[in-house]
């Protein structure tokens, strides 16, 4: 168990090192400082194995580092938007949505877009109805030509 916490505690602050602009400065200097020393090592395969080896253990390891702090951030996450979901009015059926598969979770997004369709031409007709207040009905009348009786 703690060695499962040193580790998120690692990736965590890895994520975030390799997050910040520094680091990428560091790492084009570091390409560019061996581009330079390819004319003294006469652009040997030696010279091109040390940045392919270099940059691929450093791709295969971050990998995991990086896949690890993701997941705990998603977990996380979830675990609010189903705290925010139980709280509010939502509907519960979208808790633990997060676990369907892609053709089920297609078809969910789907029936959302169609009721958020829905809901934003209530809005617009509930705008509508509200600029045509009272007000403004009294004032459509007295410009409004008065019918002749017949």
């Amino acid at each position: 168990m703690a060695a499962k916490h040193i580790f998120a505690r690692f990736a965590t602050a890895a994520s975030e090192w390799t997050g910040k602009p520094l680091t990428f400065v560091l790492a084009v200097a570091l390409v560019v400082s061996w581009a330079v020393t390819g004319p003294l090592f006469d652009f040997s395969e030696t010279w091109q194995l040390v940045i392919n080896t270099g940059t691929t253990i450093v791709t295969f390891l971050m990998v995991f580092v990086l896949q690890n702090a993701q997941s705990r951030d998603t977990r996380a996450i979830q675990a609010k938007l189903d705290e925010l979901i139980l709280t509010s009015h939502a509907e519960n059926r979208f808790i633990g949505i997060e676990h369907l598969d892609e053709e089920d979770l297609k078809h969910l997004d789907r029936i959302v877009a169609k009721a958020a369709k829905g809901r934003r031409a209530e809005i617009e007709e509930s705008a509508e109805q509200q600029q045509t207040s009272p007000r403004k009905i009294k004032q459509k009348r007295k410009t409004a030509p008065e019918k002749a009786p017949s």
